[in-house]
């Protein structure tokens, strides 16, 4: 189990990105910006993050390029405009990190570990042991599982998902109910 309040700027936190930063489409993809609709408060969620983690960095599975219905610059000018409302918000992510491999056995694909495996040869201070993933589905906990990180669950698109859960440490109603456990423990 995590404990909230050890939490310091030598932790990582792994985020996903449709579902938690962003309402995700039903059986399609978020093809291009003006698809993509921040949660409610994730905007602030970001922000109280800033100030938790010394490396914020997301991950997330991108099987809409690998399927050809958009392309690497849709993707990248989704990013961009994403990480800029982030900024302009006090908040950061750190690096984006994406799999648009169709199969479901590649290593950067989650659950597979991949992506934490690129982020700590790009950021050699990360801990496995010292980072939390955030997900809203079993394939974001798996990730965490496989690549020993502990595992945070929000409930935006899967309310249902029984916990306890072996792959899940903790569990919140969204993005900004987990941000908002920080400054209940700063008080």
């Amino acid at each position: 189990m995590i404990d909230l309040n050890k939490i310091d700027k030598s932790w990582t936190l792994f985020i996903d990105r449709d579902g938690v930063i962003n309402h995700e489409k039903k059986a399609d993809y978020i093809r291009n910006w003006d698809e993509f609709v921040f949660y409610d408060g994730v905007l602030e969620a970001m922000k109280i993050l800033n100030d938790k983690f010394g490396v914020i960095v997301m991950v997330t599975n991108q099987k809409g390029v690998g399927k050809g219905v958009m392309t690497i610059d849709d993707l990248t000018l989704i990013h961009e405009k994403m990480l800029d409302s982030i900024t302009k918000h006090e908040g950061r992510v750190d690096k984006i990190y994406y799999c648009s491999d169709l199969a479901d056995t590649s290593i950067n694909r989650k659950p597979n570990p991949g992506m934490a495996y690129q982020a700590k040869e790009d950021f050699p201070s990360i801990d496995f042991s010292k980072s939390i993933m955030v997900g809203n589905k079993l394939s974001d906990m798996g990730f965490g599982r496989n690549a020993g990180i502990n595992t945070v669950f929000v409930e935006t698109t899967n309310p249902d998902t029984p916990f306890p859960h072996e792959a899940i440490d903790l569990r919140f109603k969204d993005l900004l109910d987990f941000a908002n456990q920080f400054v209940v423990n700063d008080k």
